[in-house]
């Protein structure tokens, strides 16, 4: 049986992987408070993929990859086969995003469609770990200890449902950050928990092993994993909040009265006939010179005594 090494390089790459984890999870969190005071079907459609993408791409999928930097095996170099490393990516980022549906769009059955939606999304995390782990190409016959990989499965479903509820109820900044703490420590240990599980039998090399090192990945993810963080930051950034929301209509609310105010009369007529839906009152002339004198002409000469 070969030696395996989780920590090539030390604690840097569980460091990173716990950052990202975190990261991911925060930026998630955030995406789900927007969506449950989005203003419309669109909005709330937009930020429920921002918010698989973050939970499902960056706070688990790249902290996946990010800690397999550090594994190697004694006596085989390791590849990894693109297409199935890319496939782990849809899937997590897939069912997140089918686990948050369940459990975000609708009212009535809150507590079921919370755990529907996190059996979803804890099986697809355990599905994107294994099917990342069936990408790896060394020299030897990798093996599964059955009752770990049991454990890492419940530990993905646990977690999983754990992130669904807090995005149904976080919304303070510090809980966030607390939460997505929390988040972090749990996806990292579904990782290791799976890792763990693993088991490797030398064989002799047979030929140059197919795939790609994991150093030659790091660059194309590294950006992908760069530009969507700044990508969602900025999402986050620009979108108008809900106190946005409420600033604009006031303003325009404020801008309409004085608007109103300063318009002349007849403008004002209209206005009151179009905001009542009735015919306003006609506006009473002041009476003339002439009227209050009685009808006849008046002069200057009318001024002095007779």
């Amino acid at each position: 049986m070969a030696q395996i090494n989780h920590f090539d390089h030390g604690w840097f790459t569980p460091a990173i992987s716990y950052v990202l984890s975190v990261l991911g999870s925060l930026l998630g969190l955030i995406c789900a408070v927007r969506f449950r005071t989005a203003p419309s079907a669109g909005w709330r459609t937009w930020w429920l993929s921002l918010a698989a993408v973050a939970i499902g791409g960056t706070g688990i999928w790249t902290m996946h990859f990010v800690a397999m930097l550090g594994f190697s095996v004694a006596g085989t170099r390791i590849r990894y086969d693109v297409g199935l490393t890319a496939a782990s990516a849809i899937i997590a980022v897939v069912t997140v995003g089918l686990g948050l549906i369940v459990a975000l769009l609708g009212e009535q059955a809150r507590r079921i469609r919370i755990v529907l939606g996190g059996l979803l999304a804890g099986l697809g995390v355990a599905a994107m770990h294994y099917t990342g782990m069936a990408a790896m190409r060394l020299n030897g016959d990798i093996t599964y200890e059955r009752s770990r990989v049991a454990e890492s499965v419940v530990i993905a479903v646990v977690a999983a449902t754990v992130a669904i509820w807090l995005t149904l109820t976080v919304t303070k900044p510090a809980v966030i950050f607390a939460s997505a703490l929390v988040m972090g420590v749990a996806v990292n240990g579904m990782h290791f928990t799976g890792m763990s599980a693993m088991s490797v039998h030398e064989t002799q090399p047979t030929g140059p092993l197919a795939g790609a090192a994991a150093s030659s990945l790091l660059i194309p993810i590294g950006l992908a994993v760069v530009f969507g963080v700044f990508g969602l930051v900025y999402a986050l950034a620009a979108a108008p909040t809900e106190e946005d929301r409420a600033a604009a209509a006031y303003l325009e609310a404020r801008r309409q009265g004085l608007s109103a105010a300063t318009a002349p009369p007849a403008a004002q007529s209209r206005t009151l006939r179009h905001s009542r839906g009735t015919e306003a009152p006609p506006v009473p002339q002041q009476p003339t010179r002439q009227s209050r004198l009685g009808g006849s002409n008046w002069t200057y000469r009318d001024r002095t005594p007779r």
